[in-house]
């Protein structure tokens, strides 16, 4: 043994010892111990080699199960050939055998000092093994040195005793191999591939779990793929498959009941790992990520508040009453002077009781974990739950498992876990995780996680199966998570289903599947769904969901189209027809000519038969009539909120409150239209296409704009994104940002997001509209008045063209007017704002009324201009439009200091920059500013933007989110409500000028 094994040094230092021992005729039986692949075979090859370097002879045997029917088979592979047992054969085991057996050892012994090598005793025939235990009480006074390899590992069958449990400790030395260290087998990885990196070789050695036959075999796959490639994660990617076979060596070794555990818990781990929608990146991970992991837990712990750490010490005290410390006494004055010391220790003892109490909480829950998880795989595979217990806790000692966060046992690398699997048909893996989703539903385990292992089996046909899916499919969609839904959909199309049932899920899945920008998939699946034999409210279920996505596809005829079809077949259903007819009427906004034809059909049918119409459809005539100019806001609300108290189909009262809703925020009625698109979004199916679903959305951001909320508008930026995903034209949240991000003073992101589209190839829809709009302010500010003026007019044609003259769409002809005056075109710019003004006061609300007046008292001037000013300020205090009243404000200051009534005029521009900077408009403050220098002002009240502006309570929340803790951390740490900081938070970013949480410690630096 002059080259000792890895890690191997205290065996090698025992055998040598007792090498010697029997060379001075003092021989001793030493059984070497370990689990399968901790490299038994090779100590006992090196202490064989060392023997023999010793002069000692050597006789080997290895044990086999294929041997076991031959009584002595074993000694005679040891012994050799020996004649006298030619004939011997089952059932003939005696003791003149053994003595025989024993003599020709004795007679080997005579001759030069013995080395007995059996290797895997434990596989040993009875009669041999017998001889081996009587061998060992003889040879104390031989030159025989008896070494024994023995696999001794926790399986789920209990193993036979061993070879030594009748043996007094005094004849045998008995030693257990250990599994490899982690820096023990980063060696061997840096051995055969000195240039990889510490997250390469990490994974490597998770992946080895501790046993040299697994990462040997690992390194001899990898050979010729080293670093900076990955490690792979599945057994396909490894050639020649050394090491999937020692997995399947080590499982059969282990026997049928072991592998059938070892194989459903990775059957079960990777149905989670695989139908998890956020993966939470543990897989993998050096040890040295989690040292940092387990680091910054610490620090963060350390900062935690004493009230908190105290909070936590009174949860943990049932658990560590033991370890409780009393309060410490107050010292007598005498002592004073030792009072920092003596406080120091005791805060350190008491918190030193609060982590221990903390550490054995942390224990016994990661012991319920286990146990809990052995459980479901003992009723999964029939095992016995104790045994599995048992085989967890060995398997993580060997370093096979490693726990999760949560302390469950979970196989240390997925390549593992995979070759674990690889011994498995499909047929069988199905089974498996049937099983596991039969023993998690009997246990009342979360639908999530039943379903996850229904994605892996085959159709079972059972109603529970079926039930668990469509189940899990909802609370997926629920929870906005799409992607989980869909699986779990398609999952459940695979049972045997009825043609009503598969028709259902089907408009359930081609909704989800659009929803989740697999459009492509999402319109042959409601498409085949409609052609299916259903209720009649079912096909008009997926008739508006065909319509709505086909709409986002641009094929607004087409989807006209189908909902006609359709509505022809309803003969004996006249509310199902009116909710196809107002389908059709919502869907055709999205093209002008279409849209003509629609809202034709609807009045024509509405001035014959107001019945065929229903309170859906009138109420998109009322709203027709607003956006045309021939309505007042006020009748619109009356004859709206008269609608709203009718008995409503279900299937009508969607677009009876979206439509409400829209019309509601264009009359300034913005708390009425919040409830309604509140209300209209809770009765929306999760798991179905609607198209008044995405027009409350739109509304919800309307109100905001109207609030002037920048920072929610700028927050809508993602679901912007999520809305163009077939199209990939402008949408509403798209406009709306854009002029958030110009009133905010953010014109560059303003830029590149006005960039990213190209107007010319994008279809015709009132979305576009609003952006040409925005694009036009942008430009505005930018000083582009040209192209600003072409933008707003190119809206303004658009919007006439759709019969759109009101403006409480978009105000174009102010806009446009604004432009003419800065271009030296008053008289076109008067034009403009007195037809905005007219229209505007047929609408009569304080928004659309005070904007048209501000305007036209620019374009008009004089006394009158100054008359017309004061009155759009006037009309504006009443309104909840802040934004307009501050450009009122500031145009009318302007008047006044140009007419010269400076101080008033100074007094209009104070009062706007002011409201300005509680609104977060950067645009507007900057004007503000800029007109008080040229009137000779300045402003005299504390700044309402910036760090100087944040309150004490906000401040406190900004330093611990900037920290990294989470708004749920932040209150319990507070003791305030969740909401609350999230309120204080909001604030904070609109006084920062800032948009992410990342932001917030260089603005409070700042």
């Amino acid at each position: 043994m002059t080259e000792p094994l890895l890690e191997r040094e205290d065996a090698h230092a025992l055998l040598t010892a007792e090498a010697e021992r029997a060379r001075a005729g003092c021989g001793r039986l030493v059984l070497l111990r370990g689990a399968t692949g901790t490299g038994r075979s090779a100590v006992l090859e090196a202490a064989a080699a060392h023997a023999t370097h010793l002069g000692m002879r050597v006789l080997r045997a290895r044990c086999s199960p294929d041997d076991i029917a031959l009584p002595f088979s074993s000694v005679l592979h040891l012994l050799g050939s020996v004649p006298e047992f030619a004939d011997v054969g089952p059932g003939d085991d005696d003791r003149g055998s053994a003595a025989r057996l024993w003599r020709l050892l004795r007679s080997y012994a005579d001759e030069t000092p013995l080395m007995v090598a059996v290797d895997d005793v434990h596989l040993a025939d009875e009669a041999s093994r017998r001889w081996f235990v009587e061998a060992a009480r003889r040879i104390d006074r031989l030159p025989v040195l008896l070494v024994a390899t023995e696999r001794s590992q926790y399986d789920i069958d209990p193993r036979p005793a061993g070879l030594t449990h009748a043996l007094s400790p005094s004849v045998v030395r008995t030693h257990t191999l250990a599994p490899l260290t982690d820096d023990a087998s980063a060696d061997l990885v840096r051995a055969a591939f000195p240039a990889a990196s510490d997250r390469w070789t990490a994974d490597c050695v998770r992946a080895g779990a501790g046993s040299p036959l697994l990462l040997r075999a690992l390194l001899d796959d990898l050979d010729g793929a080293p670093p900076p490639t990955t490690v792979p994660r599945t057994c396909a990617a490894l050639y020649p498959g050394s090491y999937p076979a020692a997995v399947a060596w080590w499982l059969d070794s282990a026997g049928p009941a072991t592998a059938e555990v070892a194989r459903t818990l990775a059957a079960l781990e990777q149905a989670e790992r695989t139908g998890r929608t956020e993966q939470e990146g543990r897989t993998g991970q050096t040890e040295q990520a989690v040292q940092a992991e387990r680091t910054e837990r610490s620090q963060r712990s350390a900062r935690t508040e004493p009230a908190e750490r105290g909070e936590q010490a009174e949860r943990a005290k049932g658990a560590a009453g033991r370890n409780a410390v009393p309060a410490p006494v107050p010292a007598p004055a005498s002592t004073h002077a030792a009072l920092p010391a003596t406080g120091t220790a005791t805060a350190a003892t008491t918190e030193t009781a609060s982590e221990a109490a903390s550490e054995i909480a942390s224990e016994t829950a990661s012991e319920a974990a286990t146990d809990t998880l052995a459980a479901l795989v003992a009723d999964a595979s029939g095992a016995d739950p104790a045994r599995v217990s048992g085989w967890f806790t060995a398997m993580t000692r060997l370093g096979v498992l490693r726990p999760d966060r949560a302390g469950r046992p979970r196989y240390a690398h997925p390549l593992l876990r995979d070759a674990v699997l690889g011994g498995w048909s499909t047929a069988r893996r199905q089974d498996a995780h049937r099983a596991v989703a039969q023993a998690m539903l009997r246990r009342g385990d979360h639908l999530d996680a039943v379903a996850r292992q229904l994605l892996g089996s085959a159709p079972t046909g059972l109603p529970w199966a079926l039930r668990v899916l469509r189940d899990a499919a909802t609370v997926a969609a629920r929870q906005a998570r799409p992607g989980d839904a869909v699986r779990y959909l398609r999952r459940a199309l695979q049972e045997p289903l009825p043609d009503d049932l598969r028709q259902r899920l089907l408009t359930e899945l081609g909704s989800l599947e659009y929803a989740s920008a697999d459009t492509p998939a999402g319109i042959p699946r409601l498409a085949e769904a409609l052609d299916l034999p259903a209720e009649p409210r079912d096909q008009v279920r997926t008739a508006i969901a065909l319509g709505t996505a086909l709409v986002g596809r641009g094929e607004v005829r087409t989807a006209v189209e189908v909902l006609r079809r359709l509505e022809g077949r309803l003969t004996g259903h006249p509310d199902l027809a009116r909710a196809l007819q107002t389908a059709s009427a919502l869907l055709s906004d999205q093209d002008q000519t279409v849209r003509r034809e629609a809202y034709r059909w609807l009045t024509d049918t509405a001035e014959r038969s107001p019945e065929l119409v229903g309170p859906s459809g009138q109420a998109l005539l009322v709203r027709y009539a607003a956006t045309a100019g021939d309505l007042p806001a006020q009748e619109a609300m009356r004859r709206l909120r008269t609608l709203l108290t009718e008995p409503a189909d279900p299937f009508a009262e969607p677009f009876l409150l979206g439509t409400a809703a829209a019309v509601a925020q264009w009359a300034d009625e913005l708390d009425e239209a919040e409830r309604l698109v509140e209300r209209g979004l809770a009765g929306q199916h999760p798991s179905l296409l609607h198209p008044m679903e995405q027009a409350l959305r739109d509304t919800r951001w309307d109100i905001a704009a109207a609030r002037g909320a920048y920072g929610t508008l700028l927050d809508a930026l993602p679901e912007a994104a999520r809305a163009r995903r077939t199209g990939g034209g402008p949408v509403n949240a798209d406009a709306h940002t854009l002029l958030a991000l110009v009133e905010t003073g953010r014109t560059p992101e303003a830029r590149r997001l006005a960039d990213a589209f190209d107007l010319r190839d994008t279809s015709d829809s009132w979305e576009l509209n609003r952006f040409l709009y925005a694009r036009g302010v942008l430009r505005f500010t930018e000083g582009d008045v040209a192209g600003a003026l072409h933008d707003f007019l190119e809206c303004g044609r658009r919007q006439s063209a759709r019969a759109v003259l009101s403006p409480v769409v978009t105000p174009w002809r102010t806009a446009a007017a604004e432009c003419r005056l800065e271009l030296g075109n008053p008289q076109e710019a008067l034009a403009l704002a007195t037809e905005e003004l007219r229209l505007a006061r047929v609408w009569n609300t304080p928004r659309t009324t005070g904007r048209a007046l501000r305007v036209l008292g620019r374009a008009t001037r004089g006394r009158r201009g100054l008359e017309l000013g004061a009155e759009a300020v006037a009309v504006l205090r009443d309104s909840p439009a802040e934004a307009e009243l501050v450009a009122s404000l500031l145009a009318h200051g302007r008047q006044l200091n140009a007419a010269g009534e400076r101080g008033r005029g100074r007094d209009h521009l104070r009062e706007g920059a002011e409201r300005a900077e509680r609104l977060g408009s950067v645009r507007l403050l900057t004007y503000a500013e800029q007109a008080l220098r040229t009137a000779g002002g300045r402003r005299t009240t504390p700044a309402h933007t910036g760090s100087g502006a944040l309150t004490g309570s906000e401040r406190r929340i900004a330093e611990l989110a900037a920290e990294g803790r989470t708004n749920t951390e932040i209150a319990e740490l507070l003791h305030v409500a969740r909401r609350t900081v999230e309120t204080h938070l909001t604030s904070t970013y609109r006084k920062l000028g800032i948009r992410r949480r990342g932001e917030l410690r260089g603005a409070l630096d700042d």
